[in-house]
């Protein structure tokens, strides 16, 4: 059952998807697996894990760009009930029953959202370093956006100048490599600018650090396992109990690893999300 009042559906936006096929006319091991990517990420982040979950389980794998990001529409509404929605649009286009859906961060959150809504069934459910409570999202993620729209307005002509700029914030390497995977060279004077629209984004983080649903009311009693990142802060004890809460099958598990688990300790995530997935 989901909450009394939630945000009111806008039409669906279409996804960009890649779909890594089944290697082999072998049983597959797992139902289809649907991958929902972070705030600023995209397909593109999980193309490596893509095809070795393909591989390890002989399924078909389905990397989606959720709205406002990568190569998929844009909208100014911005919030987990309408990017859930695009997401059941794209289940049902696909014709994928009974999906085993992979979320990260903002895509765990959209993830939790359609289990929770019970809007279609799903096989299993894995949510990576988020916990479904509302939080107000760190600092960092308006830093981003602010030196992104900076990048943006002095028309880089290299990718080195919009590092060069972005240095300056964001000290780490691998964020700002991250980030920079938002970057597209503009067709027509071969500058770069990005590709998310930073405005709906930046005025959305507020909505993004909101989690609307009520606990010993909404849960969804399928399988599911939480990993988080042991160096991260967004599963502690607190959060742990809320889980069990919402969701009562819920295993939970930790990587010596920050936010970006499965960037960061991707073998080990594998392992965890294989083994999940033969379970019966």
């Amino acid at each position: 059952m989901a909450t009394s009042h939630p945000p009111e559906l806008t039409p669906p936006v279409a996804l960009s998807f890649t779909q890594v096929p089944k290697p082999s006319s072998q049983q597959s091991l797992s139902q289809p697996i649907v991958i929902l990517h972070g705030l600023f990420g995209s397909k593109q982040n999980w193309k490596a894990l893509s095809k070795a979950m393909a591989s390890r389980l002989n399924t078909q794998v389905f990397a989606l760009d959720l709205r406002n990001h990568g190569e998929s529409g844009q909208s100014k509404v911005h919030d987990y009930t309408n990017m859930a929605n695009d997401v059941v649009q794209f289940l049902k286009q696909q014709n994928l029953d009974k999906p085993f859906v992979i979320g990260h961060s903002m895509g765990g959150k959209v993830a939790m959202t359609m289990a929770l809504n019970h809007t279609v069934p799903l096989d299993r459910l894995v949510v990576v370093d988020m916990a479904p409570v509302k939080i107000q999202l760190s600092s960092e993620f308006a830093k981003y956006v602010a030196v992104m729209k900076e990048i943006q307005k002095v028309h880089i002509k290299k990718q080195s100048e919009a590092d060069s700029i972005m240095k300056k914030v964001v000290d780490d390497l691998g964020v700002r490599q991250f980030l920079l995977t938002n970057l597209k060279k503009d067709v027509t004077d071969n500058g770069y600018s990005f590709r998310v629209p930073l405005d709906t984004l930046g005025d959305s983080l507020e909505t993004l650090g909101r989690f609307d649903f009520v606990p010993g009311k909404d849960r969804y009693d399928g399988k599911t396992l939480f990993i988080k990142g042991n160096k991260s802060n967004y599963v502690q004890g607190k959060e742990e109990e809320l889980i069990k809460e919402f969701f009562p099958q819920a295993r939970i598990k930790g990587l010596e690893a920050g936010h970006w688990v499965h960037a960061e300790k991707p073998d080990q995530f594998l392992r965890l999300v294989t083994e999940f997935a033969v379970e019966k």
